[in-house]
């Protein structure tokens, strides 16, 4: 169970080494940062692996973390490069890795188990069992779903060892994280590969209205920080890597100052902390889902979408010169932001001239109609926001460079524990000798020291004179980490005893260190790693596939019989709880033929609906019903104490490569659906290699773009949203989300030939959101191998980037 008594990490982004710094500079406990390959974040400016090794020696020199994200799903082929990045991070002795892909969990787990994992939140985890499944695969930390309240959140970290992480302030995704293939669907830009092109904050149009449906304001739980404490949370979590410094420094300032509070100065603090978040120019406050499990205030549609703070709108424009009345003050080096009315991104750009009433000036007060040029086009009517300010925290990324480029090299965290024992009383001139066991780079020394006979000191607190002592390490490669000396006399050691002491000591366990061949031992986990890459690649090879077989799924549980008639070998249902209700008057229909049925678990279960889903599964399992599958990583661990189980993983099990394919089989997934975002070369490498575990393609269903909790405003289920584009997307809910999908369903009928040849043999059609009459047609469109008209093939043809 987690202490809630504790002051929780301030966790803060770094897109940037002036990010990096002032986040350091600000107070910043811990940053998480990504490197130029395997980020979810690619279009920040990242880290080289040279300066990630100087930030982390810089990091630890001022007893600070750094967490590195490499929480994108990685492709077959870039499996090589994954093995060589995490062995380069075992080497820094990183402070831990940020994950989604559990093919990245596994390596780190049977290659370099001292890199410490953390479970991104793009994972999905959102309740007590997907917490415990990452206990067991060996996760330190898990970084929660944003769509929990702060009482579910309490319940999860009371319930698990886990280190508990959640976003306290900065953008929200509209999707659940992860479950995003908006950007995919329009130009292959993977959302879940660190490319997010954001269409979320785009214009759309529903009956005549044009309105930023899909657009959310921005997390601020500065006021919640007691409950997050009492709630057991360990890390908070500030998102930003695509941010400015300024605006890293302003928010990292004002947590810190509400954190470092004592309980009476707090409502000073906080109305402090408020000020200066002013000044980070994001959306509009909201506290999300942590105030309430269904806020009202997280989209609206009728606001714009940019961040910043808007300060007017473009009133008219001569040539690269806008004029506006802006709303707030204006100075020469504020950057500005205009976010066009069309749903094309927004341009933002420093102001290096200001204009007022046509004369040139360095500032302009709010109320004034000011002009000034800019590098790009746009239009009447266009919003501008202030996105950082001259007056800001400035740090140029020169002096960034250099300040890196100083640092020395990583010292290795050494952990001491000291006692001392006499002859006799030291009064009575007792013979001391001093015991020092030292850990450093999971190497142990035990050493003693004789010291002669001393006189007692006068203070009493001898571990904080230990401590200073033993913290000059001078040039041994080892910083002092901590330093235990329970009961320690006080004694008045000589200075002269304490430099011999530590030069000996030190030396003595550098020695240690290098005999233990710390960087010889990575070298050959990472030889083992691609070794064992290499056997794989070599033993696959395409061979037609099998027996054929097709799965289909239905939205109505009474439809089932339907696939089963027309040749199907399963038929899917998923367990909603509107089909948990009919399940009395379903169950003894299927008498007979509860093999051929396949129970599939919604992919969020809350911890408040887990009785009910428990209770159903014992249910269908005493109906003698044995095929289900999972969703969520969370299902295994609901599904594990039923024995005799045949489980499948459905698509939303990310799975991009070969080593997330093991790691859902050794969850104890016989069969699993692969990626439906993935493109037709890597899906041809899934489906060669040899892992004795089904891999099953779906060749036709609905395209779900975005999955979320959020309550769309003002959107009626029957009739589409349209882009400026022309994209038509419908919204459908169920049990509390709302599935927005592309007008267009994703269909491979076409492709079922080559996809026997590539080697596949197990194939899915999902009816859920086809009509009833077009059925039939679907299906045989598979069966011909012929395409279908008004469909999209979604990556299949293209890359996926």
């Amino acid at each position: 169970m987690n202490s809630t008594d504790h002051k929780p990490e301030l966790l803060a982004p770094a897109g940037s080494l002036e990010s990096f710094f002032a986040a350091m500079e600000k107070g910043a406990d811990a940053v998480y940062a990504g490197l130029r390959d395997f980020s979810a974040r690619a279009r920040a400016k990242n880290f080289s692996l040279s300066q990630m090794e100087r930030m982390l020696a810089y990091a630890h020199a001022h007893g600070r973390r750094i967490y590195v994200t490499l929480n994108t799903l990685v492709k077959e082929q870039e499996l090589p490069q994954l093995v060589d990045t995490l062995a380069a991070l075992a080497g820094m002795r990183v402070d831990g890795l940020i994950v989604q892909d559990l093919a990245v969990a596994r390596l780190v787990r049977r290659h370099f188990p001292t890199i410490p994992l953390h479970a991104s939140t793009q994972m999905t985890v959102h309740n007590t069992p997907g917490a415990r499944v990452l206990q067991e695969l060996g996760f330190q930390r898990a970084v929660l779903a944003r769509e929990l309240a702060i009482d579910e959140v309490a319940a999860i970290a009371a319930a698990t060892p886990l280190e508990i992480e959640v976003f306290v302030h900065g953008a929200l995704c509209f999707s659940i994280s992860g479950q995003c293939f908006f950007s995919s669907y329009l130009g292959g830009h993977s959302g879940n590969r660190g490319r997010c092109a954001q269409p979320c904050r785009r214009l759309y149009s529903h009956r005549g209205k044009q309105g930023y449906f899909f657009s959310t304001n921005d997390l601020s739980a500065i006021d919640m920080l007691p409950e997050l404490v009492r709630a057991g949370v360990r890390s908070l979590k500030i998102e930003g890597r695509m941010k400015s410094a300024e605006y890293v420094a302003s928010v990292v300032q004002a947590y810190r100052l509400v954190l470092d509070a004592t309980e009476r100065s707090r409502g000073e603090a906080l109305a402090a902390a408020k000020g200066l978040l002013k000044h980070s120019f994001g959306r509009t406050p909201t506290k999300g889902f942590l105030a309430s499990q269904q806020p009202d205030d997280i989209a609206n549609p009728w606001q714009k979408g940019g961040t910043g703070r808007f300060v007017g709108q473009i009133k008219s424009i001569r040539g690269n010169r806008l004029s506006f009345e802006t709303r707030d003050s204006l100075h020469v080096g504020d950057r500005l932001r205009v976010q066009p009315k069309s749903d094309m991104a927004g341009q933002a750009w420093t102001v290096r001239e200001l204009f007022c009433n046509r004369r040139k000036v360095m500032e302009a007060k709010a109320g004034s109609l000011v002009e000034l040029e800019t590098p790009f086009r746009f239009a009447a009517g266009d919003a501008v926001y202030k996105v950082s300010s001259r007056e800001a925290f400035t740090m140029s990324e020169n002096a960034c460079m250099r300040r890196l480029e100083s640092v020395k090299g990583e010292k290795l965290p050494c952990r001491l524990q000291l006692s001392a024992s006499c002859s006799s009383p030291v009064e009575e001139g007792g013979e001391v000798i001093l015991h020092v066991s030292a850990d450093a780079a999971a190497v142990r020394l035990d050493l003693d020291f004789p010291l002669g006979r001393l006189e007692p000191a006068r203070t009493a607190e001898m571990a904080a004179v230990l401590k200073a002592q033993f913290a000059k390490t001078g040039e041994a490669p080892f910083r002092l980490e901590s330093l235990e000396a329970p009961d320690f006399p006080s004694l008045l050691i000589p200075s002269a005893a304490f430099r011999e002491i530590r030069g000996r000591l030190y030396a003595a366990l550098a020695e240690k260190v290098s005999q233990q061949g710390f960087r010889e031992d990575i070298a050959a986990a990472r030889g083992a790693a691609l070794r064992e890459l290499k056997m794989a690649l070599e033993e696959a090879g395409r061979t037609g596939g099998g027996r054929e077989s097709l799965s289909v799924i239905m939205d109505n549980p009474r439809d089932w019989r339907f696939p089963l008639q027309l040749g199907a070998e399963r038929t899917l249902l998923q367990l909603s709880k509107a089909t948990i209700h009919q399940l009395p008057s379903l169950v003894p229909r299927m008498r007979g033929s509860e093999e051929r049925i396949v129970w599939q678990l919604p992919f969020m279960i809350f911890d408040r609906d887990l009785a009910l889903y428990r209770s159903t599964l014992v249910q269908l399992y005493g109906a003698g019903f044995r095929r289900f599958e999972a969703a969520n990583i969370s299902h295994f661990h609901l599904l594990k104490k039923l024995a005799g189980l045949h489980i499948s993983a459905w698509h939303r099990c990310f799975t991009l490569n070969s080593q997330s394919l093991l790691a859902w089989k050794e969850l104890g997934a016989e069969s699993v659906t692969l990626y439906m975002e993935d493109d037709a070369a890597n899906l041809g490498d899934l489906l060669a290699a040899p892992l004795g575990v089904e891999r099953r393609v779906i060749v036709y269903a609905p395209l779900p773009v975005m999955t979320t909790k959020i309550r769309i405003k003002d959107v009626h289920s029957n009739i589409p949203l349209q882009s400026d584009r022309g994209e038509e997307y419908s919204v459908s809910s169920r049990d509390g989300l709302q599935t927005i999908s592309a007008a267009l369903p994703f269909s491979l009928t076409g492709r079922r030939n080559e996809l026997r040849h590539k080697g596949c043999s197990s194939f899915l059609i999902d009816l859920r959101q086809a009509k009833r009459e077009s059925w039939a047609d679907i299906i045989g469109a598979f069966k011909a191998g012929r395409p279908m008209a008004d469909t999209t093939e979604f990556n299949y043809a293209n890359e996926l980037v």
